[in-house]
């Protein structure tokens, strides 16, 4: 007899330990993605003194939420002492709408009394300053920060910040005395890296009683829709001069990216750079001069000349020389003019600093992806440098990033010591917005002389938007604005 055939075998069952493997696997990978995830959240509206740590500078870190208790000065109370009434008075109307460019072509965007850019604000040094801003229809909300003035910090115009962004219907007033003669722009500080590019910026130049001594002439650059524009005109911008005179062309970029500016065949002179003037400048040819994202140079040039800015020109005079390709050589502002006392010692420094630009994957507000980070970390994990009133501060900035960075300090004027362990050896190089290469390291230097909360951030504007944005706060001051809600400063 044949044996029945035997059953089927029943399917067997995985183990319990076969499933818990892949169980806790999961666990394993996705648990700190969900807790870093959860703790790269930012709260609806919160306090930048609250965010990151405190770095002292003398080698002790805490949580930021103690930065702001003993002394509980209010930034709104640090404003210009002067109660007379103001030397210059302008009002500027924000709106946003279609507009036409001085060289004809039309866009959309922001204007500041109908025009982009807006009007140029002039003063004398020692003169108030004060400009009422006034919100015709911005629908987010609008600032105004004057880039390169050291003004008081109620008045630096950072949303959430300093102030609160100036709703539709609503108004401001910018009250300052100018210390300082030189080229400076003011511009939006909400929603910078849409506001700024759509046009709501402007020039504001402070001169010596009585002018420079020579022809003074703006140029202010700005890409509108990929085309770069000088005071708001495309291709080549005229400056009236007699063949021989001398003339002062006050270069402003007012983008994210570095700019070369050369003078073709003529020698010329860099005779300030972010508002500070150079000591002993030297005559120079056939090299071009950085001008960073937010940085102003001031060059004289001798009638004729052109001054190219890669996709504009300034032709001073008549019979200016044919366009000419960028130079090679790139004058370096290190070793430029000749030393001059700095006024303080940085030897002597009270607080010391480094702000270490990186770049990480990670969270940021929830969203993956590829971030910037300071000292290692992601926002808002970030420094808060801590200083008081008098201190000597020295700051090293060092860019592992991958790209380039225009890194801007409110409120201070900084010198450059060295870049890359090479001692400067020219004029005291003073900067408010300095580029900063992949690679490249600088030793900066400054006296905190200006109580505030100062933002010290990338002038690359999207790139303080991804997290490249710390802040130097003094001792005992406070803010009662409050990022988020109506405050979108980056």
């Amino acid at each position: 007899m044949l044996a029945p055939p035997e059953a089927p075998a029943a399917p067997r069952r995985p183990g319990r330990r076969r499933l818990l493997v892949p169980a806790v696997a999961a666990v394993v990978v996705l648990a700190p993605l969900a807790w870093l995830w959860q703790a790269s959240l930012l709260p609806g509206t919160y306090s930048v003194t609250d965010m990151g740590t405190v770095d002292d500078g003398r080698g002790n870190a805490g949580h930021a939420g103690h930065a702001a208790t003993a002394g509980g000065r209010s930034v709104d109370s640090l404003t210009e002492p002067s109660a007379g009434p103001a030397d210059v008075r302008v009002e500027l109307v924000a709106r946003e709408e279609p507009f036409r460019l001085a060289s004809g072509e039309e866009t959309t965007g922001y204007t500041l009394n109908g025009t982009s850019p807006g009007p140029v604000v002039h003063a004398e040094l020692g003169q108030l300053v004060e400009v009422r801003l006034v919100n015709e229809s911005v629908r987010d909300g609008v600032t105004l920060h004057w880039h390169g003035l050291d003004v008081p910090n109620a008045d630096d115009g950072v949303a959430g910040v300093t102030q609160d962004a100036v709703p539709v219907g609503g108004s401001f007033t910018y009250r300052f005395r100018v210390h300082q003669a030189g080229t400076f722009w003011y511009h939006s500080h909400q929603a910078s890296h849409v506001q700024v590019q759509r046009g709501l910026l402007g020039a504001l130049v402070v001169t010596p009683p009585g002018g420079v001594g020579a022809i003074d002439a703006l140029a202010l650059v700005h890409l509108y829709d990929g085309t770069r524009t000088v005071n708001g005109r495309s291709g080549e911008t005229p400056v009236a001069a007699a063949p021989g005179e001398r003339v002062r062309v006050r270069v402003v970029n007012t983008d994210n990216a570095p700019m070369s500016v050369w003078v073709p065949g003529r020698p010329f002179r860099v005779l300030a750079v972010d508002g500070s003037e150079v000591h002993g400048p030297g005559e120079v040819r056939d090299v071009a001069v950085e001008v960073t994202g937010g940085a102003r140079t001031d060059l004289e040039v001798v009638a004729p000349a052109r001054i190219d800015l890669g996709g504009a020109s300034v032709l001073v005079g008549e019979q200016a020389p044919p366009a000419a390709p960028r130079p090679a050589a790139t004058l370096d502002l290190l070793t430029y003019g000749t030393p001059a006392p700095l006024g303080f010692d940085p030897a002597a420094a009270t607080r010391s600093f480094d702000y270490v630009i990186g770049r990480s994957p990670g969270f940021l507000d929830g969203v993956p992806g590829m971030w910037w980070t300071i000292n290692g970390h992601l926002f808002p994990d970030v420094p808060m440098y801590m200083v008081a009133e008098g201190d000597v501060v020295r700051m090293r900035v060092e860019n592992r990033s991958g790209e380039g960075h225009p890194m801007h300090l409110h409120g201070h004027h900084a010198v450059v010591l060295s870049r890359g362990g090479v001692p400067a050896a020219g004029s005291p190089w003073w900067v408010d917005s300095l580029q900063v290469a992949d690679g490249e390291t600088y030793e900066i230097a400054f006296v905190a002389d200006n109580p505030g909360v100062w933002t010290d951030h990338c002038h690359n504007l999207p790139h303080a938007v991804e997290g490249l944005v710390a802040h130097l706060m003094y001792e005992g001051v406070t803010t009662p604005h409050r990022i988020g809600g109506p405050n979108t400063p980056e």
